[in-house]
């Protein structure tokens, strides 16, 4: 599905605001720090994080609340910036409004997990914002189900955190299955997202984490089982 950048005089005025007010708080030599820090996957102006929302709170000041196109507009801008600091903007934007968002606005969602994929945004893309949907509308699940065969290992890392804030909520079934399903997978970021869901849904049903766990051993990679049982 091709997604395309709407027209959002919102839009207009956060990103004036945002591209004037966080380079003049930039720090060149800090930048380098966070570049390092990321493995160098985006440039970095330099702002640590509560300096920015300082920044964010001002630049949000006085602007209404959005619809559906705003959140759009604002976040696939702000993810066409080079620098980091932009994109954490747009997802915590996203945070705060994905309620005010339909079904229809999963599409973005992906189009930002596998825009400058890292752990950094695309966790919070999962917990928060993929999750915020699929839990407003769970015939979106069947996309996630689509999502957890992708070869994108973001995608798919996305599909196993979806419902990481679901408690009691979560499907356990479909929880389980999307773990045995990646357990092969040899990426570190697949593997500890499995761990992770694990030991997540382990606050809810700890015995019934440790059931799978000890029934599926021998499919679950160690640093899986290392995470999901780590707090049990």
């Amino acid at each position: 599905m091709t997604v395309t950048v709407p027209d959002s005089a919102l839009a207009d005025t956060v990103l004036a605001r945002l591209t004037r007010l966080y380079p003049e708080a930039g720090n060149p030599f800090r930048a380098q720090e966070m570049v390092a820090y990321m493995k160098g996957v985006a440039p970095f102006l330099g702002v640590r994080t509560p300096e920015r929302r300082a920044l964010s709170r001002l630049v949000l000041d006085g602007v209404p609340r959005p619809d559906e196109d705003d959140c759009t507009a604002v976040a696939l801008r702000c993810f066409a910036l080079p620098e980091r600091e932009y994109h954490y903007f747009a997802v915590d934007y996203l945070r705060r409004h994905v309620k005010h968002c339909s079904s229809g606005f999963l599409p973005v969602a992906r189009r930002l997990v596998t825009t400058v994929s890292w752990w950094d945004t695309v966790d919070h893309l999962a917990a928060h914002v993929v999750g915020g949907l699929v839990a407003a509308d769970p015939a979106l699940a069947a996309v996630m189900d689509d999502w957890i065969e992708d070869d994108d290992l973001w995608v798919a890392r996305t599909a196993i955190l979806h419902q990481l804030r679901f408690k009691q909520a979560t499907d356990t079934e479909r929880l389980f299955a999307y773990c045995l399903r990646r357990s092969g997978h040899p990426d570190f970021f697949i593997r500890k997202a499995i761990g992770w869901s694990l030991r997540e849904y382990a606050k809810t049903d700890p015995d019934e984490v440790r059931a799978f766990v000890e029934e599926n051993r021998d499919r679950l990679s160690p640093l899986s089982v290392r995470e999901a049982l780590k707090n049990l």
